[in-house]
This record gives structure tokens, C-alpha cells and sequence, in this order.
């Protein structure tokens, strides 16, 4: 099959690796036609600590999909995240190429090339150019220029850098599994595509996606992508915090916070307990834990979470200004009393992220924790259908990246 039939993702996490394979009906509509998740070893906070590891958990992951779709998945849209991943603002500006005046697409092209040419910070990459509005000679706030007639067109664009050496392991580790890359897009663009209608981007809305290591978050209005950000806290510290406060294992930590931690403590009655035997061998009978506790304790720590992102909405002046308010996808958005507690502390309305319209028979990918996945897929399927005309909203990954870290593995092959 083509790749113009089939489109894979791949999200790596910092806990799980999860794979959707996504086919192109005939009448146009896509369909899932093969979904696998496995175990992730080898991260840490979002980045490769260990590539062998990292090459493992991705191939049995893979030789999962690729049973249920009975074809080899010979490439993929991958995505990309970690708190290594920053952005930075940027102008481009050109003179209209054509003797009429007439602006074409490779006028767009060209300008976002121009905003291209910043100061990217050492040991950095380009990942995506995200073009926000743009002016024709004196007519400003332009979301798409083709065919309008000027002398001057400038372009007001947001650029998404990557750590090198980050997009390194992260490619290394891809090629090994002997999977091609058809494109590195960071992961949370691409959740929006699977989560996000358009009315939403064009009212306003928060994207979170809520992770193992990190959280990150994609802020839309009026279809543009105004703010993106990773912060270095996840789920994973909610567990770190309950090991702590019940000076009992990790494993422990993550058992009792899947079944028993709450977002709101008010919401436990004082004398419910548990007994932490009950849970693992190594503890004595009769330790018994108060799930008030545990709620407090899990709240704590979400509660600095939303301050978190709440922060950011502050730095771009749109906390409490969302019309659609926040959409969280991931698995700690699994959590108990999550949406609750997110609208008191960010005072909008608030709402699980799960897959939009599509086609599948595999129940399990109805999940918060596979919207990004299915992005990915989404973004690859998309991509195919780039030449269709140009859209603003739409993220143009920059392909030099890609193409500089495959050329660079290559030579490094025997």
C-alpha cells in the first residue's frame, strides 16, 4: 500500500509508546485500522536517556500495530516533545515576485522562509514555522494572501525550536527500528488535530495534554496558534509525591493513584481508609491510609499544575478569556475530579479531549491517552493532501531537520 493509503504515528512518552496506523477510504474518509501501546523504557522527562532501550520498547510496539494491520509500517509521522522544545517569535518580509502584483503560493513559500532567518539558539533546530497573519503592503491581520494583489507582503509567525542532540537520539532511535520518518512534528499540534474542532480554534481554546513527565499546552484563537509551552511536571510527580507521603514504593505510588487518588480532597469522606497490605506484599497488615490524605496530597499537586498553566495564559493575557475553555487530553486526565478542580482554578469551562469523527472498530483508541496518536496520523494524512491549496492554522513542519539528522545516522551506518 501507498503511503497515500496508509499513515502511521508514533508518540513517544516518557512511560508509554502508542502506534495508529490510519487508512484513507475510498470516499475520502480515514479510518483506524490499527492501534498498539507498549511499556517505554529509556526516557526520562521527554528525552531519550538510553537508545537501546528506547529502540525496544518502539520495535515491539510496532510488531504490534503491524500484526493487526498485516503490513509492514515502513514510515510514520513521529512526534516530538520534552521541555527542551521552545518558541520564539519572527518576522518575514519579501516583494511580491510577480510584475502584477498578484501574490501565489510561492510568495507564502518565500515569506516564510525569509522569517525563517532568526537567531536560533546553539544546538538548536528549526521544527515548525507557524505563520500567524499577515500584511499586504499597508492591510494588516490577513489570514490568507493568495490572490490578493500588493507590492509588499510580510508575514508575523511563530518558530518552534528543538533541542539538536534531542532530535538526534530521538531520529537515531526511529531509523534503528527500520522505520523512515515522514515528518517530526511536535506532539501537541498534532493533538489538536484529533481533539479540536475548528469553531473551537476560532473562539479560543487551551489544548493540555496531560503527560507522565511533562505537560504541554497549545493556546488557539481566531484559528491561529498563539502560545505553545511543555512544563516539566506530569502525573509522575503526583506518584513521586504519594510515595512520599506514604513512605511506600513507586509501584506502590502508581497503583494507588490509578485506583484511589482524588483531584478534590473535600469530596473523601474522613473515614474512608485502605490498607496498604492489601496493595503489595511489602507492607505489614493494618497499615492503614486515609484516602483523604491521598486526595490532598493529589491535589496539591494538580493544583500547581493549573498555576502553572495558568501563568502562561497570563503571559499572553487570555486567563479566563477562552471562550472554549481548556480540552485535556493524555493520561492524567484519567484523574478523578480533574475537570473539577481545573475549572475552579482557572475560572473557564473545562472538557475531556477524546478522538473527533473517526472511523474504527478498535474500542481501546477512544481514550484520552491516544489523541496524539491519532494526531500524528492525522497531520501524516493531511500532509498528503498539502498541495490542495494553502491554510493558515495549519503547521508547515520544516523538513531540514529531519532530512539533516537522517543524512547524519546514514553516514554513521557500516
Amino acid at each position: 500500500m501507498s503511503y497515500q493509503d496508509i499513515v502511521t504515528g508514533i508518540d513517544i512518552g516518557t512511560s508509554r509508546v502508542r502506534v495508529v496506523s490510519l487508512q484513507r477510504l475510498p470516499d475520502g474518509s480515514q479510518q483506524i485500522i490499527g492501534a498498539a501501546d507498549n511499556e517505554m523504557e529509556g526516557m526520562s522527562k521527554g528525552s531519550i536517556k538510553s537508545i537501546e532501550e528506547s529502540v525496544s520498547s518502539i520495535s515491539e510496539c510496532l510488531e504490534s500495530a503491524e500484526r493487526m494491520i498485516g503490513t509492514p509500517i515502513e514510515n510514520a509521522v513521529i512526534g516530538i516533545s520534552g521541555p527542551h522544545i521552545v518558541t520564539q517569535n519572527s518576522k518575514g518580509v519579501i516583494a511580491v515576485a510577480k510584475a502584477n502584483g498578484e501574490i501565489q503560493e510561492e510568495d507564502v513559500d518565500r515569506v516564510l522562509e525569509a522569517a525563517q532567518a532568526v537567531a536560533v539558539p546553539a544546538n538548536y533546530e528549526i521544527l515548525h514555522i507557524i505563520p500567524k497573519d499577515f500584511t499586504v503592503d499597508d492591510q494588516q491581520n490577513i489570514k490568507d494572501p493568495i490572490g490578493m494583489t500588493g507590492v509588499r507582503l510580510e508575514v508575523n509567525a511563530q518558530i518552534i525550536l528543538g533541542a539538536t542532540n534531542q532530535i538526534r537520539h530521538l531520529t537515531k532511535a526511529i531509523y534503528r527500528t527500520g522505520v523512515d520518518i515522514n515528518d517530526l512534528v511536535f506532539s501537541v499540534l498534532a493533538n489538536s488535530e484529533s481533539v479540536l474542532t475548528k469553531k473551537q480554534k476560532e473562539l479560543g481554546v487551551c489544548l493540555v495534554n496531560f503527560g507522565a513527565a511533562t505537560t504541554s499546552m497549545v493556546v488557539y484563537e481566531e484559528g491561529n496558534i498563539l502560545h505553545t509551552k511543555v512544563l516539566p511536571v506530569g502525573s509522575n510527580h503526583i506518584t513521586n509525591d504519594i510515595a512520599i507521603g506514604l513512605r511506600t514504593s513507586i509501584p506502590t505510588a502508581e497503583i494507588i493513584k490509578l485506583e484511589y487518588a482524588h483531584a478534590i480532597a473535600k469530596d473523601i469522606p474522613k473515614r474512608d481508609e485502605i490498607d496498604l497490605a492489601d496493595i503489595t506484599d511489602t507492607e505489614e497488615a493494618g497499615t492503614n491510609v486515609s484516602l483523604k490524605y491521598i486526595a490532598e496530597i493529589t491535589q496539591a499537586r494538580s493544583e500547581e499544575i493549573f498555576d502553572m498553566i495558568n501563568a502562561e495564559l497570563k503571559s499572553i493575557n487570555r486567563d479566563g478569556l477562552l471562550p472554549s475553555g481548556l480540552v485535556i487530553t493524555g493520561g492524567g486526565a484519567k484523574l478523578p475530579g480533574i475537570i473539577e478542580l481545573a475549572k475552579k482554578k482557572l475560572g473557564l469551562p473545562v472538557f475531556l479531549g477524546y478522538p473527533l469523527e473517526i472511523n474504527t472498530t478498535i474500542d481501546k483508541v477512544n481514550d484520552t491517552e491516544y489523541t496524539q496518536a491519532i494526531g500524528l496520523a492525522l497531520w501524516g494524512m493531511q500532509q498528503g493532501n498539502a498541495h490542495s491549496g494553502f491554510r493558515l492554522g495549519s503547521f508547515s513542519s520544516v523538513e531540514k531537520a529531519v532530512d539533516k539528522m537522517k543524512d547524519l545516522f546514514q553516514s554513521l551506518l557500516p
